[in-house]
């Protein structure tokens, strides 16, 4: 089976984590991956080369890596410049994710540069995207997956309501593996975002916000669950 074969109808967690917390260090971010892995997660959105590193060591599933970085004067903050796309690929990352919206870069990078080097380190490009245009032009250059992920965080799509299941209607036509990513809140918005066409759904902050230290492995293993068992019980091919 390949990645996105692996991926399809199911849930990939998003363990991210301020550097600076308790739980921010690789290994404690590893240990939360493998916690949401063991839960049902099929795939993992992990933030750095050093935690994707990490977390490749110790999980079978799918590992999503970004760089979120701000470089002054410009707007994308993930994955923006080549040299961070071909850090992820060193790290192990099997998809790399970046900003695919017509915001300038700061190395000027186009879409098509990114794609190229994503392939050449042999993993999967995928487009962060805010609106279908962005996802139409990924496409074009040869992106494997296209996420809704931007939608809701550009000036043009500001306060649109999250998870975008309109834009993922739209992905839905496009031939990319299209995933629901930004605001999925429960359960039943996963899942609906799965019978609004999307392929595959990131969850983050419902899985990971206001975690203990003491019982993080816990709760994000309970919180995972709960998604990964809704995207179970859909009847086949709804």
């Amino acid at each position: 089976m390949n990645v996105l074969d692996s991926l399809r109808g199911a849930l990939i967690a998003s363990v991210q984590l301020a550097p600076a917390s308790p739980l921010g260090a690789p290994e404690a971010i590893a240990a939360l991956a493998k916690a949401a892995s063991d839960a049902g997660a099929r795939g993992v959105r992990i933030e750095s080369a050093a935690n994707v590193a990490a977390v490749r060591s110790h999980i079978d599933g799918v590992v999503v890596g970004i760089v979120k970085r701000e470089y002054a004067g410009f707007e994308p903050y993930i994955t923006p410049p080549l040299r961070e796309v071909e850090e992820l690929l060193a790290a192990g990352a099997q998809i790399v994710a970046f900003d695919a919206t017509r915001r300038r870069r700061p190395d000027g990078s186009s879409t098509e540069r990114i794609v190229s080097a994503i392939r050449r380190g042999g993993a999967l490009a995928m487009a962060d995207c805010a609106v279908a245009a962005d996802a139409k032009e990924a496409s074009a250059a040869g992106v494997d997956v296209i996420a809704t992920t931007l939608c809701g965080y550009t000036a043009q799509t500001r306060g649109v309501k999250l998870p975008a299941l309109s834009l993922v209607a739209e992905l839905a036509t496009f031939s990319a593996f299209a995933i629901c990513e930004g605001g999925v809140a429960d359960p039943q918005q996963g899942a609906a975002a799965i019978a609004a066409g999307a392929d595959a759904i990131v969850v983050g902050a419902a899985i990971t916000r206001c975690i203990e230290t003491a019982t993080a492995r816990e709760t994000v293993a309970r919180r995972t669950r709960a998604f990964a068992d809704a995207l179970a019980q859909r009847p086949e091919g709804s």
